[in-house]
Parts: C-alpha cells; structure tokens; sequence
C-alpha cells in the first residue's frame, strides 16, 4: 500500500469513528505514527481532503498546533457554491484541472460538462490572453461554468 493511501486510511478511520465527522491531528505526531515526512501528510490533506471531496480543513500553527479535517455533507449545488468561492481570483492550469476532476469524480458534473470546461480554459483558448491576466480570466471562466451548472 502506498504511504498516500495508508495516510487517507488511517484519517478517514479517524473520521468514521468520530460521531462528529471530526479528525483531528497534529501533523508531527501523526507522521511519527503512521511513518511517514510531515509534508507527506500535507499532500494528502491537499489532494485527497478538499472542499470538492466534502472535507473541510481547518488549522493552528505553533506549539499545540493542530490539523482539523471535518467530513461534511452538502447537496450539489452547496458543494458547487463552496467550490466556486474556494478559486478566488486567480487560478492556475494544473488546480483547473484538479478542480475539474475533482467535481467529475464527485459526480458534481458531467464526463461532458468536464471536457467543455476543460477546452474553455486550456491553454490554446488562453494563449491569447496577456500572460499577467491568464490566471484570473481562467478562473472568472470557470467559476462562471460551475455556476451555470447549479
């Protein structure tokens, strides 16, 4: 098994057996026990536990700092609202597409829902858009997609 994998288990454990739909870690503690770098546990945290998966992450820095991963149930269309104001102003190609995935897999949109987002923000139909401009017309684009499927 992969250390990705076995770090996505041993939170989602966490999760299931909390009534709360709770985990909560400390980042340091945790990579001790399950074995594994800290920035092991961030790349699971940022791939595996987004807002488009129904995770919400919250954090604490320093001392007594912890990691809280809160599994949440929304509808489609809340699911969709949260995602769309997680992009911000600005976004890159690689998140774009992560984003587009990420809502597929989730069955927020549709196989072909995906691939016309896809080809409006890819970089053949940006290339002609200044190049300091790119990441906030991509994400004004796609937020306007993922609102027209609510």
């Amino acid at each position: 098994m992969r250390m990705s994998d076995l770090i996505t288990k041993e939170i989602i454990k966490m999760l299931n057996e909390s009534e709360e739909n709770i985990a909560e870690i400390q980042r340091n503690e945790f990579a001790g026990l399950i074995g594994c770098v800290p920035s092991q546990i961030n790349y699971v945290l940022s791939s595996r536990f987004t807002p488009e998966h129904g995770y919400i992450i919250e954090s604490r820095r320093g001392g007594g700092g912890y990691i809280r991963i809160k599994r949440v149930m929304l509808n489609s269309s809340s699911a969709l609202m949260h995602i769309i104001n997680s992009i911000g102003d600005s976004i890159d190609s690689m998140t774009t597409r992560i984003v587009i995935e990420n809502c597929l897999e989730s069955g927020l949109i549709s196989r072909k829902e995906a691939k016309i987002m896809a080809a409006a923000v890819s970089e053949s139909v940006m290339q002609s858009v200044p190049p300091i401009l790119k990441e906030n017309v991509r994400a004004v684009i796609l937020k306007q997609m993922l609102l027209s499927v609510i």
